[in-house]
């Protein structure tokens, strides 16, 4: 007999599994504000949550508490001053551990219901969810709505989809039958129990704290784990509104909420003990490189799925379509101020120019022609502060500072200081634009998070696509663009980045944009350079999160 739950969920996850097979598009979850999808209360609703939050003690019932501690820091300068428990990492472990038990013995498609019950209830709180995330990461609002909530938990869903398909292919028993000519058969009565690995800990990021921590965390829990959800300092509220949710989801279906904890701390060495940690059997990260490669070096005893920094890069041979291009590009370098693990840093464009519709352009007018379209796409105030958002980070606008100064190339476009009406405190920059040479690698060949831009001026197409290979191979990226009216050249880049293994975007110049990602359709992430050794998501993404463990006797 089946859970109930997962009755009552069944068309949404049949629909799931129908769209990871399929690739065509699909979404569970509306990602549209509006009243009539999500109901005539709900945007008040869920800003009134939000706001119940602001200076008061985030109360989880978490073993191991100690005390509390508060510190994220709005980029729009608005006073957070959220306490979250500080609980210690053994307990977290050992009350995890425990409440595995329970967890398992649902099957998988009794955690499989619980956990498309727990998205459910969390896309009804997507607005409370988009003002946590808008406030704690700098994104803009339709962008904290939409990555934040209902694309989160779509992500969630396909990694649930996955899970559940995996665990699908294991017989819950068999009769085993051999013949023995005269003899009597060999019979034996198999049984197959799929077991969680042990705690899975994921280590959320300040940028997109949802929607990178989700398909990790569902990822771990369909499958029969603990989870431990250790956010970003800065964006901690929108995970602890999360975990909130799933332990009482847990707790109504009479699983022991401790299955799900958060941890909170300010110390490296408490998450790095976490980490390393005996019971941790997978880490999800996503992050910079530094910390991202000690996990992978040092946790032996887990399966690391990282996505680090890389170097997203565009190569621009030709164009039958020059302002569209153009527009495209500007929206990309644009968004959320390049404060994307997808966006572009280097655009290839070839010494000798480009071929368009209207007749050839020289690489110093593709560059002040691009300027001057991220300018005027930023020209009304409101749609600048609406794509742009707020600086998330102190490190990123010293990088603006430096990129502007013309310290890394000559500065095609500088970046500006923008003063949102709403948000006096908000840190608002626009992109800045380099050009360089082909040959002045150090200045390119690092990721510069933020918007940072490089022109990078080749010798010709055929260099380009051999740099944009070597650059993916080598430093990592998570996408590639081209654009070019010739196929042969779209072979090349198309053969380029099967060998170095990265998502391609061709001659992209309407409504879709080289740095979104869909879920269900994209693979975000190949696992194949070294941007990321996993992606959301594959069967490879949740399959080695559980073990078959089995039993027999003869009958």
């Amino acid at each position: 007999m089946t859970h109930p739950l997962f009755e009552k969920h069944r068309a949404t996850l049949e629909g799931a599994v129908a769209a990871i097979a399929s690739r065509g598009y699909w979404s569970a979850y509306p990602e549209m504000p509006s009243p009539k999808a999500y109901g005539e209360n709900a945007a008040e609703e869920g800003k009134r949550a939000f706001e119940a939050h602001l200076g008061k003690a985030f109360e989880l019932g978490q073993p191991g508490q100690a005390g509390w501690l508060a510190g994220e820091k709005s980029p729009y300068g608005v006073a957070l001053d959220v306490q979250y428990p500080v609980c210690d990492p053994e307990a977290l472990i050992a009350a995890g551990l425990a409440a595995m038990k329970g967890w398992q013995a649902l099957g998988a498609d009794g955690r499989t219901g619980l956990c498309l019950e727990i998205l459910d209830r969390l896309n009804k709180q997507s607005f409370e969810l988009a003002h946590a995330v808008m406030m704690t990461t700098g994104q803009g609002w339709m962008m904290a709505f939409q990555a934040g909530a209902p694309h989160a938990q779509d992500r969630g869903l396909e990694a649930v989809a996955y899970a559940w398909r995996e665990q699908r292919f294991v017989p819950a028993e068999a009769v085993w039958e051999k013949p023995q000519g005269k003899n009597p058969a060999l019979v034996m009565k198999k049984h197959f129990e799929v077991v969680g690995r042990g705690v899975g800990l994921v280590i959320g990021c300040g940028t997109f704290p949802t929607w990178n921590t989700y398909p990790g965390l569902f990822a771990a829990l369909a499958t029969g784990n603990p989870v431990i959800v250790k956010p970003h300092s800065n964006a901690i509220l929108p995970a602890a509104i999360t975990v909130r949710t799933i332990r009482a989801v847990l707790a109504e279906n009479g699983i022991d909420p401790n299955l799900v904890s958060l941890c909170v701390t300010d110390k490296r060495a408490t998450t790095k003990g976490l980490a390393t940690h005996p019971a941790v059997k997978s880490i999800d990260f996503t992050g910079g490189n530094v910390f991202g490669q000690w996990l992978i070096d040092n946790c032996r005893q887990a399966q690391v799925y990282a996505e680090l920094a890389g170097v997203n890069n565009i190569v621009i041979d030709s164009t039958d379509a020059y302002k569209a291009m153009l527009g495209n590009l500007a929206f990309t370098l644009s968004l959320y101020s390049g404060q994307m693990c997808t966006t572009s840093q280097a655009l290839f464009v070839p010494a000798a120019g480009i071929q368009t519709e209207d007749g050839p352009k020289t690489y110093d007018e593709v560059c002040a022609d691009l300027a001057r379209a991220v300018e005027r796409f930023l020209g009304k105030p409101e749609v600048a502060h609406a794509v742009l958002g707020a600086i998330q980070s102190a490190d990123t606008l010293e990088r603006i500072k430096l990129a502007s100064s013309g310290e890394l190339g000559k500065v095609v476009l500088a970046s500006s200081k923008l003063d949102n009406p709403d948000f006096p405190g908000a840190e608002v920059r626009t992109p800045v634009l380099i050009a360089c040479d082909a040959a002045d690698e150090r200045l390119y060949m690092e990721e510069r998070f933020g918007p940072i831009a490089f022109i990078v001026k080749v010798a010709d197409t055929a260099a380009a696509i051999a740099l944009s290979e070597r650059v993916v191979s080598t430093h990592g990226a998570l996408t590639a663009g081209i654009y070019s009216t010739r196929q042969d050249v779209i072979d090349a880049m198309t053969e380029a980045t099967w060998r170095s293994k990265v998502a391609l975007s061709i001659n992209l110049t309407g409504g879709v944009f080289v740095n979104q990602s869909a879920a269900y359709s994209d693979y975000h992430g190949t696992g194949g350079n070294p941007a990321a050794n996993a992606s959301y998501a594959d069967s490879a993404f949740v399959a080695n999160r559980f073990r078959v463990v089995q039993r027999r006797y003869h009958v």
